[in-house]
Formats: structure tokens, C-alpha cells, sequence
């Protein structure tokens, strides 16, 4: 690691004698791990010196997404603790419903995913609101591969009847579900324009607290500018 890590600071590569120095190794020590580090791809060398190769660059991408991940819980967390109620950010990306995070607590559970979120975006609001945002060929597309069924006694019954609901939302107005996708959950899903990516943040609560959801939702739409720059790091994880 101390090899990769003084590689990492010579762009234009360094010599084994130099890197076995900045490294505080032997040389005959720093010449065996250097030829190991090459044979796996972390470092390749070229012309006498030594850089980075592409199984370095590939953990660096990964370390980069596990840290952006981590700022998005963090932004989840904070809502979900200022709101008091469990928050939601999910995307839509390559023609599927992608939940990327969820917070809540022992006290305030998330929605128990007991059917899967992919298949069943005409039930719940995360998907619902999702779905509102792209064109028509996109929406029949997805209906095609997950066609509308109904999951509780008050999911929506049938294709016609969930498109002609997208048709009436309202652009930017949080998207409001009782029931239809678990029994004593309302949820309500708020839009967010991230470039071309469908996305959406989202809480939930128990039915017997439905007079908390639409304050709540208000208040995090409110709040959601402050947001983005957090959330848009997520598009390209």
C-alpha cells in the first residue's frame, strides 16, 4: 500500500529506486512487491518507471462511490431525524426502479419490501412518482415488463386506470399512496429533476398518522434544494 501510495503522487511515474525510498522499504523488498503489484494490475510499468494501472484506478472508483454513498446516507439521516419520520431516495436508471437509500429508525420503520420495489412501481409512491416523470413510451415500456397488479385491496386494477392516474398528477406535487402497496402504510413521494434521471425523495408513516404525511412532505420539498448537490452525486454511481 505504501508502494501505490507513492506511485499515486508521481503522475508521470517514478523509478523502483525512488518508490522504495518515499516507501521507507529495501529495495531488493520494494523490486518484489513492485513486479507482484504489476502482475495484478495495480501498477504498470513503462519506460523504467512505474504508475498506476487499472485495477488501482478501479478501487479508487469504488472507494469514490462508497464516499458518496455515505453523503447521501448522512443527508437521509439528517431529514429522517429533523422530520422525524423514515426518508427514501430512489432513481430511476436503465429502465429500473432503484431505491439508493433509506433511513429510519427502530422507532420509525421503512417500508418492509415484501414485494419486490421493481416490480411493483404502480403501487407505491416512490414508484408512482417515478413513473410520472418520464414520456409515454418509457411508462408503456415499463408496464410491459411489469404490468399492473393489484397487491393490496387498494392497489390500482389495471394499466389504463394507473396511466390515466400519471395523467392527472400534478408536475411538482408530492405523490401521495394509502395503502396500495402495504396495509397500515401511507406514503408520499416527492419529484426531483436531476438532469435527465428520473429521481425522488420519499417518507412514509403509519396509516393512523396520516395527518403527519402532507406537512412533512411540504416540509422536506422545501428543504430539497439545499439537497441536490448531495443527491446528484448518486447519478453516477
Amino acid at each position: 500500500m505504501r508502494l501505490l501510495e507513492a506511485a499515486a503522487e508521481h503522475q508521470e511515474g517514478a523509478p523502483a529506486k525512488q518508490l522504495a525510498r518515499e516507501a521507507g522499504l529495501a529495495l531488493p523488498t520494494a523490486y518484489h512487491l513492485l513486479r507482484t503489484l504489476t502482475h495484478e494490475g495495480y501498477l504498470c510499468r513503462d519506460k523504467g518507471v512505474f504508475v498506476l494501472g487499472e485495477a488501482a484506478e478501479r478501487l479508487s472508483a469504488s472507494g469514490a462511490q462508497q464516499n458518496r454513498r455515505g453523503m447521501i446516507g448522512e443527508a437521509l439521516e439528517h431529514w429522517r431525524d429533523v422530520i422525524g419520520v423514515p426518508v427514501y431516495f430512489a432513481l430511476y436508471r436503465e429502465g429500473e426502479i432503484e431505491v439508493v437509500g433509506v433511513a429510519d429508525t427502530p422507532g420509525n420503520p421503512a417500508v418492509e419490501e415484501w414485494a419486490d420495489f421493481r416490480e411493483t412501481g404502480h403501487a407505491h409512491a416512490i414508484g408512482q412518482c417515478l413513473l410520472a416523470q418520464l414520456d409515454d413510451e418509457q411508462r408503456q415500456d415499463h408496464l410491459s415488463r411489469y404490468p399492473v397488479q393489484s397487491i393490496t385491496p387498494y392497489s390500482v386494477r389495471d394499466d389504463r386506470s394507473f396511466l390515466r392516474r400519471l395523467g392527472g398528477m400534478g408536475r411538482m406535487r408530492p405523490v401521495v399512496e394509502r395503502q396500495e402497496y402495504a396495509l397500515g402504510t401511507v406514503c408520499a413521494a416527492i419529484p426531483i429533476t436531476a438532469g435527465n434521471t428520473a429521481a425522488t425523495m420519499a417518507i412514509s408513516v403509519p396509516s393512523y398518522q396520516e395527518d403527519r404525511l402532507l406537512p412533512a412532505a411540504e416540509r422536506l420539498q422545501g428543504e430539497i434544494g439545499k439537497l441536490l448537490g448531495t443527491l446528484a452525486f448518486s447519478i453516477s454511481i
